[in-house]
């Protein structure tokens, strides 16, 4: 049993209360490591770290700080073998196809940030030739930030790369079931950045993500999660008047057009869906509105596709799909599909619950599942599963496909497949969803101006300028240039 602490002040630590977490590897639903249970006491701790660390941080030159970050990059890049199997073990995404790859994106944000520390810029105006009118950006101060569970490398590193690149000073509480790798990364920067600049804490969410949010020298609050309990930090934050970044849930549709190459299109649906990350990724697209007139080809091509899909062990280099995260996510995607089973069962072309006995049974393993034609009644085809299952439908009419797909209260991620330029981008421009990809599955890129409109949260961060919004304010200085009898 290894005890891996958490990191204030530059220094590894405990919690106040001496309590500690268990981390399971959901392969193989055993306990394999523990992180301190931090609480109140241990937040205020690591703020007041941060905030007497940004005295400091914030008057380092941008230059200084981006070779900081370039130090960091070069670290994580020596480390990043050890970082994959870290993300893997503890919340079974699987090492081949998505933890390393993860590691890749953690090591290009960094790169990203650190060579555009120069960019921290601000405007100047010529409203009287004798005033010098212009504008700074300067940091909050210290930024609270939450991760979840499902990438949590990347996701802590696209708050903290930006937030200390922009001068502020960092709290970020990890997921409580996947707390691992984000130490390890922190462990790493620390040792470059001055101590105190970046904190990493580990606890539940009421105990320690709340008094995070809701603390009264946490300027500005980085939120990814939930809708729910985006909400609920929202509403915290407004209280006194906190900037907040939300990126939250989604149930993204994707579109498919009676013209796609159906090999091309079937392997990008799978990848847009995410089921090599077993469907646990807020852009899955899990709602797939496909042409009648092509429906039943492309049903036959996804599902011997999905048949082929080794799941299983998240180490295993043959693994294309390793397991969901815990039991309570487990339990959480055996209910959406034992509901719609009993209520349509003509519905399941592929899939279903797991089975209870064999190796899949050891972990919390979850096969590829499709439902074709659920009524919208059912709740699968309107909440976001996160699992591996997709639900299909068919279409005839563009204008009604269109008003499917933005009936959810989600907007984060679209998908359109057509090889036609028009249909394509006249369906991404009605599509309401912050981020839409044309002929293409993968992720997000550095760089893209990504986040979600309606439930699926407020702000950009991936670009230079969704940094500068995000982790800066921005000052108005006005200076009369008159001589006023000097």
């Amino acid at each position: 049993m290894q005890r891996v602490h958490m990191i204030i002040n530059g220094k590894p630590v405990e919690s106040v209360e001496g309590e500690w977490i268990d981390i399971e590897n959901p392969s193989n639903k055993t306990v394999f490591a523990q992180v301190p249970r931090a609480r109140v006491e241990d937040v205020n701790i690591a703020v007041k770290a941060a905030k007497n660390a940004f005295a400091t941080w914030s008057r380092t030159s941008a230059p200084d700080r981006g070779k900081m970050l370039f130090a960091i990059t070069d670290a994580l890049e020596k480390n990043r073998e050890e970082l994959a199997r870290l993300i893997s073990t503890e919340n079974g995404n699987a090492l081949r196809t998505q933890s390393r790859g993860e590691v890749n994106i953690v090591i290009e944000v960094f790169r990203y940030v650190a060579g555009i520390c120069r960019e921290i810029k601000g405007n100047t105006m010529y409203l009287n030739v004798d005033n010098l009118d212009y504008t700074r950006r300067e940091p909050y101060g210290v930024v609270g930030a939450i991760v979840p569970w499902n990438a949590p490398l990347m996701l802590a590193a696209l708050k903290i790369a930006p937030a200390v690149m922009t001068g502020n000073t960092v709290v970020l509480k990890t997921a409580e079931d996947a707390p691992l790798a984000v130490l390890e990364m922190a462990r790493l920067c620390n040792e470059f950045l001055p101590a105190g600049v970046l904190n990493v804490i580990t606890g539940y969410g009421l105990e320690c993500g709340a008094p995070l949010a809701e603390h009264p020298d946490v300027p500005k609050v980085s939120f990814t999660g939930s809708t729910a309990v985006g909400r609920a930090i929202l509403a915290a934050a407004s209280q006194r008047i906190a900037a907040v970044s939300l990126e939250l849930g989604g149930k993204s549709p994707q579109i498919v057009f009676p013209d796609v190459d159906l090999d091309f299109t079937t392997d990008g649906v799978i990848t847009a869906m995410r089921f090599s990350r077993q469907g646990q990724s807020c852009t899955a697209g899990s709602r797939v509105y496909v042409h009648e007139s092509i429906a039943d080809k492309f049903l036959e091509k996804l599902v011997g596709k999905l048949k082929k899909f080794q799941i299983g062990n998240a180490l295993d280099e043959k693994t294309d799909a390793g397991s969901l995260v815990n039991l309570k996510q487990f339990n959480r995607v055996c209910s959406y599909v034992k509901e719609a089973m009993e209520a349509h069962p003509n519905a399941l072309i592929l899939g279903g619950l797991p089975p209870q006995s064999g190796p899949l049974s050891e972990g919390y393993f979850f096969e590829p599942t499709i439902f074709l034609n659920l009524p919208d009644s059912t709740r699968m085809t309107h909440e976001e599963v996160f699992g591996p299952v997709l639900s299909v439908s068919t279409w005839s009419s563009e204008s009604d496909v269109i008003k499917q797909a933005n009936s959810s209260e989600y907007g984060l991620a679209a998908f359109v497949w057509s090889r036609a330029g028009a249909p394509a981008l006249r369906m991404a421009h009605e599509l309401q969803a912050g981020w839409v990809m044309v002929n293409q599955g993968g992720g997000q890129a550095i760089g893209h101006s990504y986040g979600g409109m309606k439930q699926s949260g407020a702000g950009r961060e991936f670009s230079l300028e969704g940094i500068l919004n995000s982790y800066t304010e921005v000052k108005q200085v006005s200076v009369s240039l008159g001589a006023h009898g000097f």
